[in-house]
């Protein structure tokens, strides 16, 4: 949900980039068809069941999303539209109903007036009175289709297929490893001793996992026997290959057990290819993995806590020799997506089971599982997982990459002064490490969060001095400060990385340039002005454009590729 006040501070964004380029999976712009009340009342409507089928939202009416520019993008909505018989409109024709919020808010633009329609999160899914509807996905009102309606009813709790009992208590479907297992588990996240203490039908009703006398599927997937897991959950096994190529491999394991059990048999799987490896500086001793077991773990965990338990097929564990898969049956549900998940509301495919695990602290439902997998890489200066969405399904891969031992020295140091670096801060530095620079866009996209949020973690970071700015408005870009990277790499290339200012550019390309002359030497390029500055092809057009402008000893000669810029007046001397 956006206030006015968020919405009027992205107003000056416009100027910049079209009313689409804003929008998310709980904004929407839309704009208001002054030919026919009728459809414009229509838009409302199929706007509001839309976001309240994909989880609440705001929808900004009065502004065209195809538009760049306020003058043109901000139309407004006519002063004679009635917001009372709008939240009439969408109630009558919503079912079940839909009570909208409406706004208004101010601007000098257009009619002078947009109209702000609020939609706060219901129990979908919800349809119009004729039965038709949509949901948000993303940025987009996808049909509600039968496949969304059933994720819908999993998003909502109402189809938790662990949450159902399937079984009276009887300790013969239980395992006693199982349950030591997962007691150990927890015991090392430090989950409440009194609760590991109870007998286990005790601990399995406290979490839960017993309901009406009846033992659920959570608590056979926690701690039940194969045989138990066999009958009641046929689709829950897992299934680890080492692949020696794309085709081939080399060791295969395929099993049906207790979660806890699954986790720490694939764990034991992967000890010979992820052996520990000692680094040693100054006071500094660090042991690694390849893989560091935290990020693998909660790879782990997520992948079996948002299997979709009713499509057959295992979760799967493929080690190549150059990167570790891990991959689940089960897309993405609540508008999720691999481009939003660092900071996207956390959903649970099977809530009880994993309410049960949040109480013995083996998962997080903050959130934080997927930016400590994050961290967890980018500390060891180690790319961060790629996770991808394949159909229904969700895979996670980890790159396998040494470790950056001069980058977690640096981690560790800032720590030690209280400076601790997030996972945005992480992600900024690796880029910059492997790129000379970037712009607040790229930067956005990569922290997965809004222009206006990222700036201010760039501000901050240069205030930090990790890194410095150049350029201004929109051509604003940023690099890693020359003594940090000269620090944390080994080509002593820190300032040669650096993009030259813009004004000092033209004072060296046209000093070059009469000194090239006075030689009576050939001019320069735009390759070979680019080489110089470091600017792109088109930055470097436009820096001799200027420099012609302002010096009228200063031609080009030839056309487009073999174009090359000559100072003529100092041959003449």
């Amino acid at each position: 949900m956006r206030t006015a006040a968020n919405i009027e501070s992205l107003l000056p964004e416009l100027e910049h980039c079209i009313a689409d380029d804003l929008e998310d999976q709980d904004l929407d712009f839309k704009q208001w068809d002054t030919q026919s009340r009728d459809k414009a009342v229509r838009t409302v409507v199929q706007m509001a069941v839309c976001m309240a089928n994909g989880g609440g939202g705001t929808v900004v009416f009065g502004v065209a999303d195809r538009s760049q520019g306020r003058e043109s993008a901000i139309i407004g909505v006519p002063p004679e539209i009635d917001i009372n018989l709008l939240k009439k409109a969408v109630y009558d024709q919503t079912d079940p109903k839909i009570t909208p919020v409406f706004e208004e808010l101010a601007v000098p633009e257009g009619t002078g007036r947009l109209l702000l329609m609020q939609i706060y999160p219901g129990m979908p899914p919800y349809t119009d009175s004729s039965g038709r509807g949509t949901i948000r996905v993303g940025k987009d009102c996808q049909p509600l289709t039968g496949t969304l309606r059933r994720k819908i009813g999993v998003e909502t709790g109402e189809t938790d297929y662990t949450g159902e009992a399937v079984s009276p208590v009887d300790n013969q479907l239980l395992s006693a490893t199982a349950l030591e297992s997962l007691r150990n588990q927890a015991r090392k996240e430090r989950a409440p001793e009194d609760l590991l203490r109870l007998t286990d039908v005790e601990l399995l009703s406290t979490l839960g996992l017993i309901k009406h006398g009846k033992l659920t599927r959570a608590a056979l997937l926690l701690a039940g026997t194969e045989a138990a897991i066999r009958e009641h959950l046929p689709g829950h096994n897992w299934t680890f290959l080492q692949m020696t190529s794309d085709t081939e491999y080399g060791i295969r394991e395929d099993r049906v057990s207790a979660l806890p059990l699954s986790v720490q048999r694939i764990e034991e799987l992967l000890v010979p290819f992820n052996p520990i490896t000692t680094y040693q500086q100054g006071l500094f001793h660090y042991e690694y993995r390849t893989w560091p077991e935290i990020a693998v773990r909660e790879a782990l965990m997520n992948a079996f806590c948002h299997a979709d338990l009713r499509i057959a097929g295992p979760v799967m564990v493929k080690l190549y020799p150059d990167r570790l898969e891990i991959s689940n049956n089960g897309g993405f549900i609540a508008g999720i997506t691999p481009n939003n998940i660092l900071h996207h509301q956390p959903a649970a495919r099977n809530p009880l089971l994993v309410e049960a695990l949040t109480r013995l602290r083996l998962v997080n439902r903050s959130n934080l599982g997927i930016n400590r997998m994050f961290s967890a890489l980018l500390i060891e200066g180690k790319e961060p997982p790629q996770i991808r969405e394949i159909g229904e399904s969700v895979l996670v891969s980890f790159p396998k990459r040494d470790l950056n031992a001069a980058f977690r020295l640096f981690v560790a140091e800032e720590s030690e002064h209280g400076r601790n670096l997030g996972v945005d801060e992480l992600l900024l530095l690796q880029y910059l490490l492997q790129h000379p620079e970037l712009d607040t866009g790229t930067a956005a996209a990569l922290c997965q969060r809004s222009e206006a949020e990222i700036r201010e973690r760039l501000s901050a970071m240069e205030s930090a001095g990790y890194i410095e700015h150049g350029g201004t408005g929109r051509g604003t870009y940023w690099c890693v400060h020359p003594d940090l990277y000269n620090r944390l790499a080994e080509d002593g290339q820190g300032e040669a990385r650096r993009r030259i200012d813009w004004e000092a550019a033209k004072t060296r390309v046209l000093s070059i340039l009469m000194e090239r002359a006075r030689r009576n030497e050939p001019g320069l390029s735009n390759k070979e002005i680019r080489q110089i500055t470091r600017f792109d092809r088109n930055q470097a057009r436009r820096l001799m454009q200027e420099l012609m402008q302002e010096n009228t000893g200063l031609q080009q000669v030839g056309e487009r590729r073999w174009a090359r810029y000559e100072y003529s007046n100092a041959r003449q001397h």
